[in-house]
């Protein structure tokens, strides 16, 4: 497992390999400097590809919200959370809510994470298919209940 280096007046903390309840010790809160607290206090190359994911869900996603859940990155609009980014060790997973429903299906089924849930793993920058995940992004977005108005 990667040891990270912390920001100042935090305690070090190992990533884990996989969800087995909290991936960090952050501690829950709402807003965007809860979730780029939470970014900074992984070690490359998870900060820098969890720098890539919360920009280009800015720049796909009009209103983003976010939040520090269960110790990840929680991104939403309208009405519910849609995904969630997290360090672990050797990749950040970026996991869809109902991702199920997605065209097509994201290629992970996280354990502990509901039973509609998938997503995908990325080791590095290269990996990371900006295309792909903002139409994941745009998608989940636009489900009633998760991201999109309740009609």
């Amino acid at each position: 497992m990667a040891e990270q280096s912390a920001p100042m007046n935090e305690t070090p903390f190992t990533l884990p390999e996989s969800m087995n309840g909290k991936a960090s010790p952050a501690k829950a809160a709402v807003g965007d400097k809860p979730v780029f607290n939470y970014i900074a206090s992984l070690p490359e190359p998870q900060r820098g590809i969890a720098e890539a994911i919360d920009a280009l869900a800015a720049r796909t996603l009009p209103n983003l919200e976010r939040s520090v859940k269960w110790g990840m990155a929680y991104y939403g609009v309208g009405d519910g959370w849609c995904f969630s980014s997290g360090g672990f060790a050797g990749h950040v997973k970026l996991m869809f809510i109902n991702g199920v429903n997605l065209n097509p299906v994201p290629p992970v089924t996280p354990v502990g994470m509901g039973k509609a849930t998938r997503g995908v793993e990325i080791g590095t920058l290269d990996d990371l298919d900006e295309n792909q995940l903002a139409d994941w992004m745009k998608q989940v977005a636009s489900v009633p209940g998760v991201g999109g108005k309740k009609h």
